[in-house]
């Protein structure tokens, strides 16, 4: 066998469709390669009830990076750890009480599964609702007793940059926060010092795979210390410019089956 790899996906707008599909093309050349002993895991910003379809549906069998690295464990193993990185809850409801300042839909927290909604909003609802969590309503400031696994606010795309700018001059020191893409404007915070590429090292460490035998594909700006960290970073055709500028490789875009032609041609392999 070729020497051992490492391949690590990003599902939204990298490993799925625009709606939300894996390709058959990309679920083939994934199979042939874990057949040959590849690994291939799943690095992303979903939690796990709404990532293990596509997990189940590839047929992996590596640990997970969910939450953007804030929660990273291997379904198939409970032998080999779960490591849970929350945010500190006294943190957390600073920043509900910080945005009576700020305009804002909704503000959103995950408690690995469970999830708690500030106001009630059948709209988000329904985009949370992947894997049935447990779903609590009302004051977060009341109803939050744990530490949440991540926060997302919701606001109307102006206010993005003034809810941040808080965030960055206030918490700067206790979380990172990101911003999601279109059609969404949603921040997304999680505790200081975690990205993908925090559970990525954890999980190639286990594995025994070197940093320069992983191949990481991602689009968006939560993808930026995965693919600057990888062996082979690799940016999707759709990506942001400042993923692209870091990656290693620029490969087609998720409508293109981009990862799959990037494989095939690394791997000099075909698909039928």
């Amino acid at each position: 066998m070729k020497e051992q790899h490492l391949i690590v996906l990003d599902l939204d707008g990298t490993l799925l469709k625009d709606n939300k599909t894996i390709s058959d093309r990309s679920k083939q050349i994934l199979g042939r390669l874990m057949n040959q002993g590849h690994q291939v895991m799943i690095a992303t910003g979903r939690p796990f009830r709404s990532s293990e379809i596509y997990y189940k549906e590839v047929g992996m069998n590596t640990p997970i990076v969910n939450f953007n690295g804030a929660f990273v464990h291997h379904p198939l193993n409970t032998g080999w750890g779960s490591y849970h990185s929350p945010l500190d809850i006294k943190v957390a409801k600073d920043i509900v009480e910080a945005l009576k300042s700020f305009t804002f839909h909704n503000i959103i927290a995950e408690v690995r599964d469970d999830v708690y909604y500030h106001y009630h909003d059948e709209k988000l609802m329904d985009i949370f609702s992947m894997g049935n969590p447990r779903v609590t309503t009302g004051d977060l400031r009341n109803f939050l007793n744990d530490p949440p696994t991540s926060m997302l606010i919701h606001t109307d795309e102006q206010h993005v940059p003034l809810i941040r700018n808080h965030l960055h001059e206030v918490h700067a020191e206790v979380i990172e926060h990101r911003r999601w893409a279109d059609p969404f404007h949603v921040i997304e915070i999680v505790r200081k010092g975690l990205n993908k590429a925090v559970g990525i090292k954890r999980v190639a460490e286990s594995l025994h795979i070197p940093r320069e035998r992983i191949i990481a594909f991602g689009d968006e700006d939560n993808d930026l210390e995965m693919i600057e960290w990888a062996g082979c970073g690799v940016a999707m055709g759709n990506g942001i410019g400042g993923l692209k500028s870091i990656a290693n490789e620029v490969t087609l875009s998720n409508e293109e089956d981009g990862i799959a032609v990037f494989l095939e041609e690394f791997f000099k392999e075909k698909t039928a």
